[in-house]
């Protein structure tokens, strides 16, 4: 446990595509990172990922930062960083369609987003039955109904999925090659001795307001952090 004399430290990257709202979102989180007992700094550049010894000493990284480009030394710093141990987290385009051009970025985050309905849409994110104990989701309903952005995503075959959503097979707004389609919605891995968690909900602030998708968002950051 986090003590007065050592807290742990939490680092929120935010920025990119302003139409994730970064700065909102990530300020929803900050209270409660506070309340477990972590230091936290905030940082609206990349270029945090190149202090190696900052990052070394980081339990944490929660990156909301949609699109853009970074850099491969930044890249590699994030990479190495977690490959030590630090915990990577995330929700929605700010951690699985971030950097789109990087694939190693992909690799380490297990996961990209590809397409979603051009409308926001009715949908669920279902809990897998057999990781209904897993402690991010433990308890929480088996269904989450939400009217929002439905992200298909790709993802790495290593990662460990809690939850997905399906596309409609009769709505007119879901491309014809997406119809029936289940995909990973909320998965999570591991990248050397550090913790990656990805929850694709999240495109507005309200989404992540609701009360189980904040529950399973503040549980995730939690389980990544060293």
């Amino acid at each position: 446990m986090p003590t007065a004399e050592a807290p742990r430290r939490a680092l929120v990257i935010r920025g990119g595509w302003e139409g994730h709202a970064p700065i909102e979102t990530t300020d929803l989180f900050l209270p409660s990172l506070r309340e477990q007992g972590f230091e936290v700094t905030v940082s609206d550049t990349l270029d945090a990922y190149l202090d190696a010894e900052a990052l070394a000493a980081t339990d944490l990284i929660v990156q909301c930062w949609t699109m853009g480009e970074i850099t491969r030394d930044q890249s590699d710093g994030l990479a190495a960083a977690v490959r030590a141990g630090t915990g990577l987290a995330g929700w929605h385009g700010g951690i699985c369609d971030a950097f789109r051009a990087n694939t190693a970025y992909q690799w380490l985050t297990g996961g990209q987003f590809v397409m979603h309905p051009a409308e926001w849409l009715d949908h669920t994110v279902d809990i897998l039955p057999e990781r209904a104990d897993h402690p991010v989701v433990r308890e929480l309903p088996a269904r989450i109904p939400l009217h929002t952005e439905q992200y298909l995503v790709h993802t790495a075959p290593d990662v460990e999925v809690l939850a997905t959503t399906t596309f409609a097979t009769d709505d007119p707004g879901v491309p014809a090659e997406a119809r029936g389609v289940t995909c990973p919605a909320v998965w999570t891995r591991q990248w050397g001795e550090g913790r990656v968690f990805v929850n694709t909900i999240g495109h507005k602030l309200d989404d992540l307001q609701d009360p189980t998708v904040r529950t399973l968002t503040e549980r995730g950051l939690l389980w990544a952090a060293r």
